[in-house]
């Protein structure tokens, strides 16, 4: 079992930076990939970026540019670094985790509880 406790989510303005951070509580974390989804009101979940083990980022052609997802395994923790944020970013941010970034994609199994992030305009 893996617990997932994001932090550092807020309202922030057009154009502000937020970084968000994921704490896992297993030992193994750096077994395991990781990534961030967001889900905005009134719509579906959305995959924002995925990482591997050793630091390999994958975004979602949305993301690219502005979004940067990074880990420090010493720490257990993932961060997602945003820039130039707009109101559309407004969304609650879940970190999630699984064995490979495909199963993050496609359907991972572990969720932390979200953050909300509202970026006003």
């Amino acid at each position: 079992q893996v617990q997932l406790v994001e932090s550092g989510g807020g309202l922030v303005q057009t154009g502000d930076s937020l970084t968000l951070s994921c704490e896992a509580s297993k030992r193994t974390f750096s077994n395991y990939a990781m990534g961030w989804f967001r889900q905005a009101p009134g719509k579906e979940r959305e995959f924002v970026a995925t990482i591997t083990w050793d630091g390999g980022p994958y975004y979602a052609d949305s993301m690219k540019g502005r979004f940067t997802i990074s880990r420090d395994n010493a720490k257990n923790t993932v961060y997602l670094q945003m820039n130039s944020l707009k109101p559309e970013d407004t969304a609650v941010y879940y970190c999630v985790a699984d064995l490979s970034v495909q199963t993050v994609k496609t359907g991972a199994k572990y969720w932390g509880q979200g953050t909300q992030v509202t970026v006003s305009s």
